[in-house]
């Protein structure tokens, strides 16, 4: 084996060009990426996507090492002490074990990328995009390992056996957190709420959604106090979410009157109170021609319904509470009687039954 290679008559030692080709390759590698680099961003500000922007940056660092290690393969196989069977053992394994962990930077970058991107449309990911890191990471960087071990003959089926011995372990002890877990998923994905909606469940709590985690999900009540509920309840209760498919909904006020009076003029008076307040009342839908519908001849009176409507469900205590003491004091201006209950009790036949039971 020699150690020098002759160029243009010259003869050139292998501590002289085996540098030199070094530089070279290493150079030229760098202007190359910088072209495409160049080029592969300027098409990228042209898309709408920010997918092909983190994909560059996730390129970048990855793109630099396999540079740098190629250049010794490449020297390696042009020069003449390539003959060496051990170096060119050693220069593979290094260059195997280079390129392995490069593609593992590479999908860790991304998916961080990737994470940091949709974070704020999701979320579950802006109040646990750290966690999700953090998990993404692990399963890169194991997987990573496990392949790393596999390229240089470690046999990983022991490995794997054991993983899964103790993934089975695990999953059993943290049964009920991984039902959690996997019903955030569920909430995420199926969107039945979000962040900062108003939402009341089958057990009766109400409230804003304050955070929706990885476990649980926390409801801040009108209190001010917050309710924290596990994922895998939410998913398996009924949730009556008031900003769905809009904030504006109705709002529903039971009224009856005394059997003497003229239904029209109350319907009338009724509908003027209720104009009123939605023009008057913070909440109120101003433009909203508020009405009525007769449904009941109950005991004493004549039961209606006032449909109303709020901007959203908190504003309906104000405009109830407003509507209610504008009406009473209109009716009686008016001289619509708001009857009270009355129970009718027939002596008569109570007197018969008691002597019924006596003979």
């Amino acid at each position: 084996m020699t150690d020098s290679i002759t160029i243009f008559g010259v003869q050139l030692s292998a501590w002289l060009y085996i540098p030199i080709g070094y530089f070279l390759w290493v150079v030229v590698g760098l202007l190359i990426r910088s072209v495409v680099f160049k080029a592969m961003q300027g098409i990228a500000k042209k898309t709408k996507t920010k997918f092909d922007d983190i994909l560059i940056r996730s390129l970048d660092l990855p793109l630099l090492l396999l540079i740098f290690t190629s250049g010794g393969v490449f020297i390696e196989r042009m020069a003449p002490i390539a003959s060496s069977a051990e170096l060119t053992k050693y220069v593979f394994v290094g260059f195997k074990a280079v390129t392995i962990v490069a593609i593992v930077l590479f999908i860790e970058r991304l998916t961080n990328g990737l994470i940091e991107e949709y974070t704020p449309k999701y979320d579950i990911l802006k109040t646990s995009s750290g966690v999700a890191k953090a998990i993404a990471r692990l399963l890169v960087i194991g997987i990573g390992v496990l392949v790393l071990l596999d390229s240089f003959g470690v046999s990983i089926t022991p490995i794997l056996a054991s993983l899964g011995v103790g993934s089975l372990a695990i999953a059993l002890a943290l049964q009920p957190t991984l039902e959690n877990f996997f019903s955030g998923v569920q909430i995420i994905a199926d969107k039945p709420f979000k962040v900062g909606q108003f939402i009341k469940l089958e057990s009766g709590e109400e409230g804003y959604v304050h955070k929706i985690g990885w476990r649980s999900t926390w409801i801040r009540m009108l209190p001010n106090n917050i309710v924290v509920m596990p994922n895998k309840a939410l998913v398996d209760s009924k949730v009556i979410n008031y900003y769905y498919p809009q904030k504006e909904l109705a709002v529903l006020v039971q009224v009856g009157v005394h059997y003497a009076s003229d239904l029209e003029k109350v319907e009338k008076v009724t509908i003027e109170v209720g104009k009123e307040v939605m023009k008057d009342v913070v909440g109120g839908i101003e433009d909203f021609e508020p009405f009525i519908r007769y449904h009941t001849f109950d005991n004493s009176s004549i039961n209606f319904s006032v449909i109303l409507r709020a901007k959203e469900f908190v504003d309906n205590y104000l405009i109830k509470h407003e509507f209610i003491k504008r009406l009473a004091k209109r009716y009686t201006k008016e001289g619509i009687v708001i009857p009270f209950p009355i129970h009718a009790i027939n002596y008569d036949q109570e007197k018969a039954f008691e002597n019924n039971q006596k003979s």
